[in-house]
């Protein structure tokens, strides 16, 4: 376990890419490394897959009570994405800059856009090394029908295009290599001043 220089606050990350470009393993990896290092766990109104777990994988809400936390201002950013909410928790987020810790947001493109649009952030895109590589990973989860997996390479596509709106792009074609570069931002992250 490695420590990183100590902050208060803490410092903000983003961490976007399409579906199967690895994000969630490259997550698990940083915060089994680092401590200080936890990532959000966004409100969304879809139903769980088989497997997720509520307060785990995600808060699954409802519609209406999603609608209710855009109303009162609780999200530091959310969007409506193949018509289901996504949004991350405002307070949370401040609470843990607050304790020192470094946030990562795994969100999409337009919440980042939100995100950098009115906050201090470093914002990382994880790439596939290719859609046709980004296609098979979708297709081994085996947890989407065939068309829910074309819908997202569709929307793939376009988030690749947005990829030039972040400082760091890192391609996930070895794990293992992926994480070195992503490590190596957080930690010159951590001592910019």
């Amino acid at each position: 376990m490695a420590f990183l220089v100590a902050r208060k606050p803490g410092l903000l990350f983003v961490l976007s890419g399409p579906a199967g470009a690895g994000k969630t393993t490259l997550m698990q990896k940083l915060m089994k490394e680092f401590p200080e290092v936890v990532a959000n766990i966004s409100y969304t109104t879809r139903p769980a897959r088989m497997g997720e777990e509520n307060g785990k994988d995600y808060y699954f809400i409802s519609q209406e009570a999603f609608e209710e936390k855009i109303a009162s201002g609780d999200f530091l950013e959310y969007v409506k994405l193949y018509d289901t909410y996504y949004g991350s928790s405002r307070r949370w987020v401040e609470e843990q800059l607050a304790a020192g810790k470094h946030v990562f947001l795994v969100i999409d493109t337009q919440g980042a856009r939100k995100v950098r649009a009115n906050t201090v952030v470093t914002s990382i895109f994880i790439r596939p090394p290719s859609v046709q590589v980004l296609r098979a990973r979708l297709w081994k989860r085996q947890t989407e029908s065939m068309e829910k997996i074309e819908e997202r390479l569709a929307w793939a596509e376009k988030e690749l295009l947005a990829a030039q709106e972040y400082e760091y792009q890192v391609v996930n074609e070895d794990v293992e290599m992926a994480y070195q570069v992503l490590r190596s931002i957080l930690i010159a992250t951590c001592h910019k001043m």
